[in-house]
């Protein structure tokens, strides 16, 4: 059997048999992942003490600036860095389950001291072995995707519904051209709904509002070629705090976005109202530093998302 069937056959046993321990895919298939077997060494066996690591993708389009602090938008218990995110995943995947399956503080002793800073290469190679397991592995489950950047990479796993298979797709740092570049790993899935949130690194980058249309409309093109029966939910980017970002801009782009949508007859989730001040801003109470989302931020995304679930 091959080192992906051990992986995939694991995942379809999952859920069906009470108490069952999956088996862990040999070594091989660690070193395929990263291409290096000291990394995977260092993640899954270290129990050196290190630094927290800001979760960003390292040497491509970073998302935080350096007057933007880091991301903690979990509690001790759960994964606080893209480090110990990563790492996480990574043992989830090395035991033959998904993360999103499991509970926040799963694999703890492994991530909770995790050092090695991953790179948007990295996280695309797991992400495509995520996805990999989960085409061999749904069987007749239900498959959801969220797709996007940070704030859909840490959309809490506690508040995905247990009823169907959960795949984040989301890196830290990515923008509406990284998304459709990378969405041919999604071909061999069989999910009945894609929610995309991307499109607020863009803005932070300089790219023009047509720019941001045009890949939009791309991934939407995309996605409906290769899964016709897919139901699609482009959410609109969320307020920020930022000074940089105008709240007008945010405005006249989701309003284009909902026009886009309808053109393309595919769903519009607006988020813009529920998240905003009276200004206009992302609401303070709901963020970590201005364009981030804390746990209440996040548990507003699953009410307002709720219904559609």
């Amino acid at each position: 059997m091959s080192d992906l069937c051990v992986l995939t056959a694991s995942l379809l046993m999952q859920g069906k048999v009470p108490g069952w321990k999956p088996a862990t895919p040999p070594q091989q298939f660690w070193d395929a992942l990263l291409n290096r077997r000291s990394t995977v060494d260092q993640l899954c066996s270290s129990n050196t003490a290190s630094t927290t690591v800001t979760p960003v993708a390292a040497a491509h389009r970073p998302e935080f600036s350096p007057g933007t602090k880091s991301v903690s938008i979990q509690t001790p218990s759960q994964p606080a860095s893209g480090s110990q995110l990563y790492a996480q995943r990574l043992a989830a995947l090395r035991s033959g389950q998904l993360y999103t399956r499991l509970p926040a503080d799963s694999f703890k002793p492994v991530w909770q001291t995790a050092s090695y800073r991953p790179s948007y290469e990295d996280w695309l190679k797991l992400l495509a072995y995520e996805a990999k397991a989960v085409t061999q592995g749904q069987g007749s489950q239900r498959l959801t995707v969220l797709l996007g950047d940070s704030i859909a990479q840490w959309f809490p796993a506690e508040q995905l519904s247990r009823d169907r298979f959960w795949l984040n797709q989301g890196i830290s740092g990515d923008t509406t051209s990284g998304v459709l570049k990378r969405l041919s790993v999604l071909d061999g899935t069989n999910p009945d709904s894609i929610y995309l949130m991307v499109g607020i690194n863009d803005l932070r980058q300089g790219v023009s509002n047509r720019e941001i249309l045009k890949n939009l409309r791309q991934i939407i093109h995309r996605i409906r070629a290769s899964h016709p029966y897919t139901r699609i939910y482009i959410h609109s980017i969320l307020p920020t705090r930022l000074e940089e970002i105008p709240v007008n801009r945010i405005r006249r782009l989701n309003y284009n976005i909902k026009a886009l949508t309808e053109q393309e007859g595919v769903y519009f989730v607006n988020l813009q109202p529920a998240f905003s001040d009276e200004d206009g801003h992302l609401q303070a109470q709901l963020t970590t530093d201005g364009i981030h989302l804390n746990a209440r931020g996040y548990r507003m995304w699953q009410l307002a998302i709720a219904p559609v679930f």
